[in-house]
């Protein structure tokens, strides 16, 4: 597979940052600011941003793409965080590559499967009319008159591209929907792995945190179970006043966290 985009900066300890669905390697970017005492490396998870369109797209592939990147940078182990689609990305690796994984961070997101829940945001995706478009604020309007709430709509317009030939998507828009299900999703079946285990059958007992957002439903009570299972040193933390976008809602508070962590684990 092609060496997925990614951008590095400063020195010192690796830290990886994997955003969510329909994002980019920007999506963190203010973290990786606060982290100015590490070597930060930003990356476009497959099907996103600059990275390659994959056909298929899963937990275990994902997981083994982002210790493969490491390997190519000749890095032996960093610390992982991830939001959401990227939380499950850096907890599968955790799992199944945990050599890799000096900590992790999952931010508002947990290791289980979910029901659906883009549906509007794919329909109103798929019915925006690219070859007529005629401008980013055309698109919002559209994004806008199919449900999409406008800082959603602003989000997803950031994966809008420009050229002679006229608007396009950076992202994958047909393979994620065509891999929807197994992101949101929780299998971890993985050829590399010894009697090919299962999810519940992993764990990775290095530290652990998630982070989640007060107002958000992506971590619930219900979910402690399935995160003691996995990760026996789960730590856990809830920033009041922030839904799923958490990171962005309250940069401040979520960066002293993600950094008081790591620097604890370095």
């Amino acid at each position: 597979m092609s060496t997925l985009n990614y951008q590095i900066s400063g020195n010192g300890t690796p830290v990886i940052l994997i955003h969510g669905l329909f994002g980019n390697l920007d999506n963190l970017k203010t973290l990786a600011n606060s982290l100015s005492d590490h070597r930060v490396i930003r990356v476009d998870v497959p099907n996103h941003g600059l990275s390659p369109h994959w056909q298929v797209m899963d937990y275990p592939s994902l997981a083994k793409a982002m210790t493969q990147l490491l390997a190519e940078l000749s890095i032996d182990s960093a610390h992982f965080v991830g939001h959401s689609m990227g939380g499950k990305i850096a907890m599968a690796a955790a799992l199944l590559y945990p050599q890799y994984v000096k900590s992790l961070v999952a931010a508002d997101i947990a290791p289980v499967a979910y029901n659906p829940r883009h549906q509007l945001v794919f329909a109103a995706l798929n019915q925006l009319d690219l070859k007529n478009l005629r401008s980013r604020s055309q698109g919002l309007t559209e994004l806008l008159n199919s449900g999409i709430d406008e800082a959603t709509a602003q989000f997803l317009l950031k994966n809008l591209q420009k050229d002679d030939a006229g608007f396009s998507w950076k992202m994958n828009l047909a393979g994620l929907q065509a891999c929807y299900d197994k992101l949101i999703g929780w299998d971890l079946r993985c050829d590399d792995l010894p009697s090919n285990r299962i999810t519940t059958e992993l764990s990775y007992t290095g530290p652990s945190l998630c982070i989640r957002g007060g107002d958000s439903d992506y971590v619930k009570a219900e979910h402690s179970a399935q995160f003691v299972q996995q990760f026996p040193a789960i730590k856990a933390k809830t920033l009041a006043g922030t839904g799923h976008w958490l990171h962005a809602q309250k940069p401040v508070i979520f960066n002293r966290l993600v950094g008081d962590f790591i620097a604890s684990n370095d």
